[in-house]
């Protein structure tokens, strides 16, 4: 039997967020475009909101393909019958309102549904709910245009709804907190400040899920000397294609299970994944002070089963093949569609 994918690529809202969109799912593409248990076609979203159904995700063919309204596109995906969508947007609106789209569709799709989504894309929120589970956090205040702060410093200033680091500033003198501030609410309607946790460490956990069992995976390191910004993870080519700087090998590196801290971010992690409701899969960033606890920074809960997907890597590590993780997600989520 041949699976028909829809894979949702794109952004409504700019064409950073649309190249972020094609290296995800262009990597998703390669790896199994030539799948014949798979049949393919790409829905892509331009910034201000146009559909199209393009032959590939390049400049040039998405140029090439005819533009249509949202309720045009609704009738030929519709019309396609899918049996699955590989969500592959990371705006805001693609996280949330685009996954709604397709919950009422009735077209089935990986990863985590908008609630989850637009809770955690605030972290404020996210931190907040996993607070409540036991899980440690930083100490933190929101603040919002106009809002006066008084916090201890040092602190860490972040937009509270944003990605990739932009906006980020660590703040060790009581001068530079009004700039740290205005800084994040370019980025974002309020900022989190929320108090440093001296480095000792810095790692992601993933875990997917089987059979409602959770399995965690071994954990990325990443080389931070104070805090991760936007260079440590994105730049782009005297070309200006966008690339990972992530996977650089100096920057980030597997940890060997043995790692004493191993076991307990899978503890922490385990707690978020139940507190913020996940589903099929859930990445969690940690901070490992100098006396080795971790503490929660963010959920990020993405993977485009691309190679180089954070998950994926993680998997990896465990044996786990990305055509592997691929299908067992599928047959988790369509297993739950029959039976419900």
């Amino acid at each position: 039997m041949t699976v028909s994918v829809l894979v949702l690529v794109g952004s409504s809202v700019d064409e950073f967020h649309c190249d972020l969109s094609r290296v995800y799912a262009g990597g998703f593409l390669d790896a199994f475009g030539g799948d014949p248990a798979y049949r393919f076609e790409v829905a892509f979203v331009s910034p201000g909101g146009l559909w199209s159904f393009p032959g590939g995700i390049d400049a040039a063919s998405v140029a090439a393909a005819h533009q249509m309204s949202l309720t045009q596109a609704v009738e030929v995906i519709s019309s396609w019958h899918f049996d699955v969508m590989v969500p592959q947007m990371f705006c805001l609106p693609g996280m949330t309102t685009y996954r709604s789209l397709f919950d009422l569709l009735g077209v089935p799709y990986v990863g985590n549904g908008p609630d989850v989504m637009a809770m955690t894309a605030d972290k404020a929120r996210a931190r907040a709910v996993v607070a409540a589970a036991g899980v440690a956090v930083p100490d933190g205040v929101v603040v919002r245009c106009g809002e006066n702060v008084e916090v201890d410093l040092p602190v860490v200033v972040k937009p509270v709804d944003s990605d990739n680091s932009m906006g980020v500033t660590l703040v060790r003198e009581s001068d530079r907190l009004t700039s740290a501030v205005s800084e994040a609410l370019t980025y974002s309607s309020a900022a989190l400040v929320e108090s440093y946790i001296e480095l000792g460490r810095e790692v992601r956990c993933g875990i997917i899920e089987r059979g409602g069992e959770l399995i965690c995976l071994p954990l990325e390191e990443y080389a931070v000397e104070s805090i991760r910004t936007s260079a440590d993870k994105l730049n782009r080519t005297s070309n200006g294609d966008l690339y990972l700087v992530a996977k650089e090998q100096t920057k980030a590196w597997m940890v060997d299970v043995s790692d004493p801290i191993t076991e307990k971010v899978w503890a922490a992690a385990r707690s978020c994944y139940r507190a913020l409701g996940c589903r099929h899969y859930g990445l969690f960033d940690f901070r490992i002070d100098p006396d080795g606890e971790p503490w929660f920074l963010e959920a990020g809960l993405y993977c485009s089963y691309s190679p180089s997907s954070v998950l994926a890597v993680m998997a990896s590590a465990a044996g786990i093949a990305v055509d592997e993780l691929f299908a067992h997600s599928l047959d988790e989520l369509l297993v739950k569609e029959l039976s419900s």
